[in-house]
């Protein structure tokens, strides 16, 4: 479970499974995680968290769209 980006109480995180699926992001905080597709950016699960919460996740994923995407394709090239 490669971690890709920490930002505030938030990890952003692939699962080495994740190869065959359309690109995306876990984001764990405590014992929660959600899921987002990357392009475009939208919510897939929502792990239990707070819609505040989600918007707040979901900004941060489209501020960092790029570099997460770059990091999808770098660790499954392989």
């Amino acid at each position: 479970m490669p971690t890709v980006l920490n930002i505030g109480p938030y990890r952003f995180f692939f699962y080495a499974g994740d190869k065959d699926e359309p690109q995306h992001i876990h984001i764990e905080r405590d014992a929660k995680i959600a899921k987002f597709w990357l392009d475009p950016v939208r919510l897939q699960n929502s792990g239990g968290f707070s819609r505040k919460e989600i918007n707040q996740m979901q900004k941060i994923i489209q501020e960092h769209q790029i570099y997460l995407r770059e990091n999808w394709n770098e660790y499954f090239s392989g």
